[in-house]
C-alpha cells in the first residue's frame, strides 16, 4: 500500500473535512432531526471494532476512555471555546456517563448523543449571533485600554452567559480592529468602523448559513473521527463523500492548486503543499499559511471563515489554466491583520514536477578554494505505481531518478553531496529503502513492528552503491515518515551528518484505509455508498532498534530555525504513540565517532557565533517567539497601529539584510530532470499600470533554490569540513575516508 507523502496530514486534512466552522448557526430556528440509518449504524459497530481489535494502540483505550470523547467533540465543534458554556460540559457528561456511551457506539450503533450536542452548539450559536447583530448596530469603543486572549483553545468555556458576554464584547473588538488595521489610517474613522461592522457582520450571516447546511452523516464523521483519535492522531473515519476524495488525492488526478487544507477554528488552513503544484511551484503559499478569501476572474473575493472545507475545496477547484485569487494570512505572521494576495493558475498536479531536482554549488573552503558540491532536492518518495507520469517505471521512481542525479553530478566532478529531504513528507516506503541503498553496499534499512510484536526487517540486497563520498543530509520539522527512515538508518550506518531542526516530524507510524463494504458482508454488494476506516497498524523503527515515533531523527548538527517554535511535529499532537525501542538489527555500521563529528560541530557552531547570515536569522527567530510570547493582544486600535508600524519597520529592515546577505550566494548550476517549471509568480507590487490591480509580475529568477538559504548554505559548509578533513589520515576507518561508504571487497 502506497504511503502519501501527505499521510501525516492527511489525517488532519479528513478528520477536519467536516469539522465545519465551530461558528455556525441557523438563519431562524429550524426543527431539525438528526438520524442515522441502518447502513451508518452496522458502519459504526464495524469502525469500533476495526479500533479495538486491530489498531495497534488498542490496548490503550478502555471503555471509560470513550467519556473524553464528548469534550473532545464539543472542542471540534467550538475550538475557540465561545459558544458552549461550562455547564452544557458538565451536563452532557452527567447524561452520558462513559460505560452509556460505550455501549450505545459499539452495541447500537448509536451516536445519539454527538446530535444532541450539536443541537445545543446550534442552538447557543444562533442566540450568540443575534446577541453579535445587536451589538453592531451599537456604538464600539476602540480607544480604551483593553486585551484579548486570541488563542482559546486550550481554555475553559465562560462559566456564565454573563461571562460569555464579557468574552465577546472583547472578541467583537478584536474582530473589528483586525479588519481596520488593513485600512489606511487617514480614512474616516467612522466610515471605516463602519465597513469593518459590515464585514464582520457577513462573517456571522454566512455561518448562519453554513450550519443549516450540516447533515447526519457530517456530525457521525466528526464524533467517530473524535473517537478514532482517542487511539493515535491518524486514524479517522472516511464518510462516503470524504472518502471519495480521499481517492482523488491519492490518484493527483484533481486540477487545483495543489494544497492539502483542513479547518482550524474556522480558517481553513493549508496543511501541506503538494509538491509539483501551482502552490509549490509559485513559492508564495507555505504550510501553516491561513486562506482569508477565495475569488475567481471578474468576481469579488469571498471571504472563507467559518465555510465548510468541502464548499472551499469546491471554489478553489476549478478548470485546468483558470486563475484563482487567494487572500493569504502568513502561518509565521505575528499580526492577524497582515494579508498577502495570491493569484495562481489551476492546474493538475504534475508528477513531474515533483521530482528530484538538482544543483552543484560552488563551495569556498578555509582556504579560498573552490569546491563543487552536488545538492540533490527530493519532493517525496514516489514510485512506479500508475499515479506518476513517464514513459518507464525508471523516470517515475525516486531512487532511478536520484541515480541520474548523482551520475551526472559525478560527470561533472563534485567532490560531495547534500540530499535535501526539509520539505519531503514521506511516500512509498519500498523508495525508502531502495534510496539508502544507493549509498551503502547493503543491509537493513527498516524495521516494522506489528501489534503483536512480529518484526520484519525490510533490507536493501544490492550490493551497488551509487555514491560512496562525503555525504549530509538536510532535514526539518515537516521531513516525515519515510524521509525520517532515510536520514536515520544512513545516520545508524555513519554513512552521512544529519543537519537541520532540532528533529524531524516524528511520524514512526504506518496507516491502512480499509472501506467499510469490505468488512460488512451485507454491504458488499449494494449500491449504497460506504465510508471507510483509516487507522494506525504497525511502527517504523530504524536499524539500531530506535523509534522514529514523536521524537523523529535528531540531526547531528542541529541549526536555529523558526520551525522548532510552531506547533507542527508529531509530540504536538495528542493522544501521538509514545516512542520505544526494539532490538537492533544486523547491520555492518555505526554513528559516525565524536573524533570526526567533534570538529564538525565545533566548526559549525563557530560560523552560526560569527557569520552575519546566523545573526539574521537569529533576529527573525527571536522576534518571531517574541510575539508567541504575547499570549494577549491589545483591543485599541491606535495601539495596535503603531505596533504594526513597528513590526512592518522590523520586516522591513529584514528584508534590506536578507538581499544584501543574499549577494554572498554560492553560484550554482542546476540539474534538472524534468523540464523547467513555468516562471514563478509574485503578486504585483505596483498596481496602478495594470489592467488588473490582482494580476501577476514573474520573477525573472526561476531557479528553484531560492536567495539566501541559511540551512542550504551551512550543510554544504558541513561537506566542504568533512572534504579538508579526508586529508587526515588518522581520521579514516581502515582504508575508508570520513563520510564514505565501507565497500566490502567481497562486494
Amino acid at each position: 500500500m502506497k504511503l502519501p507523502p501527505s499521510m501525516r496530514h492527511f489525517s488532519v486534512l479528513l478528520a477536519a473535512l467536516v469539522l465545519l466552522a465551530p461558528t455556525l448557526a441557523t438563519a431562524q430556528k429550524q426543527d431539525r432531526v438528526f438520524t442515522t440509518s441502518s447502513t451508518l449504524n452496522n458502519e459504526i459497530k464495524a469502525f469500533v471494532k476495526l479500533l479495538e481489535e486491530v489498531h495497534y494502540n488498542r490496548d490503550a483505550v478502555k471503555p471509560r476512555d470513550y467519556v473524553s470523547v464528548i469534550p473532545d467533540y464539543m472542542a471540534e465543534l467550538d475550538g475557540q471555546r465561545l459558544f458552549f458554556l461550562a455547564s452544557d460540559k458538565e451536563a452532557f457528561l452527567a447524561a452520558n456517563p462513559s460505560d452509556r456511551l460505550y455501549w450505545a457506539v459499539t452495541t447500537l450503533g448509536k451516536i445519539d448523543y454527538a446530535y444532541e450536542i450539536f443541537t445545543r452548539y446550534e442552538e447557543r450559536t444562533r442566540t450568540r449571533i443575534a446577541w453579535i447583530f445587536e451589538e453592531l448596530q451599537k456604538p464600539i469603543d476602540l480607544s480604551a485600554i483593553d486585551t484579548y486572549a486570541f488563542d482559546r483553545s486550550k481554555a475553559e468555556w465562560p462559566a456564565t452567559p454573563e461571562a460569555a458576554d464579557e468574552l465577546w464584547h472583547r472578541r467583537l473588538k478584536f474582530e473589528l480592529v483586525s479588519e481596520m488595521l488593513g485600512k489606511k489610517a487617514t480614512e474616516d474613522p467612522a466610515a471605516a468602523l463602519d465597513q469593518a461592522k459590515t464585514k464582520v457582520r457577513k462573517r456571522y450571516e454566512r455561518m448562519l448559513k453554513n450550519v443549516a447546511e450540516i447533515e447526519s452523516l457530517d456530525l457521525a464523521e466528526m464524533f467517530l473521527s473524535t473517537l478514532a483519535r482517542l487511539y493515535d492522531p491518524h486514524s479517522t473515519y472516511f464518510s462516503s463523500d470524504t472518502y471519495e476524495d480521499f481517492n482523488i488525492q491519492m490518484r493527483l488526478q484533481l486540477v487545483g492548486i495543489g494544497a492539502m487544507l483542513a479547518l482550524e477554528d474556522d480558517i481553513c488552513v493549508v496543511k501541506e503543499i503538494v509538491p509539483g503544484g501551482p502552490a509549490d511551484i509559485s513559492k508564495l503559499v507555505k504550510p501553516n499559511d491561513k486562506i482569508i478569501s477565495v475569488g475567481q476572474v471578474g468576481a469579488e473575493p469571498v471571504e472563507i471563515i467559518g465555510m465548510k472545507l468541502r464548499k472551499i475545496v469546491d471554489m478553489i477547484r476549478g478548470g485546468k489554466g483558470t486563475k484563482v485569487h487567494l487572500s493569504i494570512q502568513p502561518g509565521d505572521a505575528t499580526d492577524s491583520s497582515v494579508r498577502r494576495e495570491v493569484v495562481l493558475t489551476r492546474d493538475v498536479v504534475k508528477l513531474d514536477s515533483a521530482r528530484a531536482f538538482g544543483a552543484i554549488f560552488e563551495v569556498p573552503d578555509a582556504e579560498g578554494n573552490l569546491a563543487p558540491i552536488g545538492v540533490i532536492t527530493l519532493p517525496t518518495f514516489y514510485g512506479p505505481d500508475g499515479s506518476s507520469s513517464g514513459s518507464d517505471a525508471e523516470q517515475t521512481s525516486a531512487t532511478g531518478d536520484v541515480a541520474k542525479l548523482i551520475t551526472q553530478m559525478q560527470q561533472a566532478g563534485i567532490k560531495g553531496l547534500v540530499l535535501d529531504l526539509r520539505r519531503n513528507g514521506g511516500g512509498l516506503l519500498s523508495e525508502a529503502i531502495d534510496l539508502t541503498g544507493l549509498f551503502i553496499q547493503r543491509g537493513p534499512v527498516v524495521q516494522v513492528r506489528s501489534y503483536y510484536g512480529e518484526v520484519k526487517v525490510d533490507e536493501d540486497e544490492d550490493p551497488r552503491i551509487a555514491y560512496d563520498g562525503p555525504l549530509a543530509v538536510l532535514v526539518s520539522r515537516f521531513s516525515a515518515s519515510a524521509s525520517e527512515i532515510v536520514a536515520g538508518a544512513l545516520q545508524n550506518y555513519g554513512r552521512a551528518v544529519v543537519v537541520g531542526d532540532s528533529s524531524t516530524h516524528g511520524k514512526g507510524t504506518v496507516q491502512t484505509v480499509v472501506e467499510m463494504r469490505n468488512i460488512i458482508p451485507s454491504l458488499a454488494r449494494s449500491p449504497v455508498k460506504t465510508g471507510a476506516a483509516k487507522f494506525t497498524v504497525q511502527k517504523f523503527y530504524l536499524p539500531s532498534g530506535s523509534s522514529t515515533q514523536l521524537k523523529g531523527v535528531i540531526p547531528d548538527i542541529a541549526l536555529p530555525s523558526i520551525d522548532d517554535f510552531l506547533p507542527i511535529g508529531e509530540k504536538d499532537l495528542p493522544h501521538a504513540l509514545v516512542w520505544d525501542e526494539i532490538p537492533t538489527s544486523f547491520f555492518e555500521g555505526k554513528p559516525l565517532a565524536p573524533t570526526l563529528l567533534s570538529p564538525l560541530r565545533e566548526a559549525s557552531a563557530t560560523r552560526q557565533q560569527q557569520l552575519e547570515e546566523f545573526a539574521y536569522l537569529r533576529k527573525t527567530i527571536d522576534f518571531f517567539k517574541s510575539k508567541q510570547d504575547q499570549k494577549q493582544v491589545s483591543l485599541n486600535l491606535d495601539e495596535r497601529r503603531r505596533q504594526k508600524e513597528i513590526d512592518d519597520a522590523f520586516k522591513k529592515e529584514m528584508d534590506s539584510e536578507k538581499a544584501r546577505l543574499a549577494q554572498n550566494d554560492f553560484k550554482f548550476r542546476e540539474f534538472l530532470l524534468a523540464p523547467p517549471p513555468p516562471p514563478r509568480i509574485k503578486a504585483a507590487k505596483e498596481a496602478d499600470d495594470a489592467e488588473d490591480p490582482s494580476e501577476l509580475s514573474t520573477d525573472d529568477d526561476n531557479a528553484r533554490y531560492g536567495k539566501m538559504d541559511v540551512h542550504l548554505r551551512e550543510s554544504l559548509r558541513v561537506i566542504a569540513d568533512a572534504l579538508a578533513m579526508r586529508k587526515r589520515q588518522e581520521l579514516w576507518a581502515g582504508d575508508t575516508a570520513p563520510l564514505s561508504a565501507h565497500v566490502s571487497k567481497k562486494g
